[in-house]
């Protein structure tokens, strides 16, 4: 038994599906079928029936449940004690990232951290991509990193903002608005070099969208790519709030919207007091910015 499959149940028993219950949590819905299973296994016993659509609690699984939302108070208490009294000083914090989201963590978060908790050293673990990010928190080589959710279900996702993918255009070109994604298929596009990270992620995006532009010039110098959207050499796929100056630029959404939820990942271990300080400080500027 461990602490991932009694948030899971208990994340089960509150939504009535496993399906909402994931979504919940920003796992993947076989990941968590399966830690509820194995603990039943493990038990003995069955926690959930079905009924209609979703589940509902047998008498044990109620009793589990009571027990498991005791354990998980616990935990959170303990943890909150090591937060407490560590205060930081001499820690140090390790946050993975993707490039497309490091301007997320360099350009806000981290500096605004490190201004109020100038004893914590903070580090910056750059990853090529989502698959790297997972591996560094899976191996213990960083704390937290910054991710796109859903995350496999063997990490704990915690999220922060809603980010819009926008369309970015030069003046003359003539699309409707909000933009078809279809529209996108044979659109000249400013992309980033082949091979890297961010390349694979927006290749991983438009082949959700089913779409194929055409690169018009591939570069990671990402300060250059407005500028070449202005100059006329092309369009540019990008996260709505990354874009600093609009001047000369037509900004339009897609019609309907194409978000990516940001949040906050870590391995189910027990965080160090200045990753708790870090993920509490996080939802608080959240919560702030709304």
């Amino acid at each position: 038994m461990n602490l991932r499959q009694l948030r899971y149940v208990v994340a089960t028993a509150d939504h009535g599906t496993m399906t909402s219950a994931a979504q919940a949590l920003y796992v993947a819905q076989p990941a968590l079928s399966r830690a509820v299973r194995e603990l039943e296994r493990e038990l003995g016993v069955e926690l959930f029936a079905r009924s209609g659509r979703g589940v509902v609690l047998t008498p044990v699984g109620e009793e589990v449940v009571r027990q498991a939302r005791v354990a998980l108070e616990a935990v959170e208490a303990i943890e909150g004690l090591s937060v407490a009294h560590g205060n930081g000083r001499g820690a140090e914090l390790r946050v993975a990232t993707p490039p497309s989201l490091e301007p997320e963590l360099t350009g806000g978060l981290l500096p605004r951290f490190a201004r109020d908790r100038p004893a914590v050293r903070v580090r910056v673990v750059r990853c090529r991509g989502r698959e790297a990010v997972t591996a560094v928190l899976r191996s213990g080589r960083a704390d937290l990193a910054v991710a796109d959710l859903p995350v496999p279900g063997d990490l704990i996702a915690h999220p922060l903002e809603e980010r819009e993918v926008v369309l970015v255009s030069p003046p003359g070109l003539r699309l409707r608005e909000p933009v078809p994604p279809a529209a996108l298929d044979g659109l000249r596009l400013i992309m980033p070099a082949r091979g890297g990270a961010s390349r694979a992620e927006l290749d991983a995006l438009l082949a959700r969208l089913g779409v194929t532009p055409v690169p018009a010039l591939e570069s990671d110098e990402r300060a250059a790519w407005p500028g070449w959207v202005r100059a006329g050499l092309g369009s540019l796929v990008w996260y709505r709030n990354q874009i600093d100056d609009t001047e000369g630029l037509v900004v339009r959404s897609f019609g309907p919207p194409v978000t990516r939820m940001i949040g906050l990942v870590h391995a189910h271990r027990q965080l160090s007091p200045a990753a708790r300080d870090f993920l509490n400080f996080a939802k608080e500027s959240g919560r702030d910015q709304h």
